[in-house]
């Protein structure tokens, strides 16, 4: 069975969901989750995991332009780790400092209403998240 991997950028209220190819080739949006701080929460990305055949958790990690771990970095960490209680998967957490802007600056090329706009920016941030590892992975 060919296994995907899934990017994740990560909001207090809004989660940010992209998918690979099954090569793990190509990063696209798949949908924004919106969260309601319980079990269920955690019991949507198992079920999703296992639903897309996902064998692979790219987390965007939020850090300053210093280098340091923002606030939200630490909700990040337990929600993945919620996760990997559930279900055994491999998880990388990369540095997401500048998704949203990029995220942003691409939807403004098409969509010049901002809550049109605002709706699309997670999952756009966790394409650009998860396509940055795909790249990675790719060249080492």
């Amino acid at each position: 069975m060919t296994m995907r991997a899934m990017g994740i950028d990560f909001g207090i209220s809004r989660i940010g969901i992209a998918l690979s190819d099954e090569t793990k080739f190509l990063a696209r949006p798949y949908s924004t989750y919106y969260a309601k701080h319980n079990d269920s929460d955690i019991q949507y990305f198992v079920d999703l995991i296992k639903k897309e055949n996902v064998d692979e958790l790219v987390c965007g990690l939020p850090f300053n332009m210093m280098g340091e771990e923002q606030d939200i970095a630490k909700y990040t960490r337990e929600f993945i780790g919620k996760i990997q209680n559930k279900i055994d998967i491999k998880v990388s957490f990369i540095d997401e400092r500048l998704s949203s802007v990029m995220s942003d600056d691409i939807l403004k090329q098409t969509e010049r209403n901002w809550r049109k706009r605002k709706e699309k920016l997670d999952r756009v941030s966790a394409t650009i998240i998860l396509q940055d590892y795909l790249d990675k992975i790719k060249r080492s």
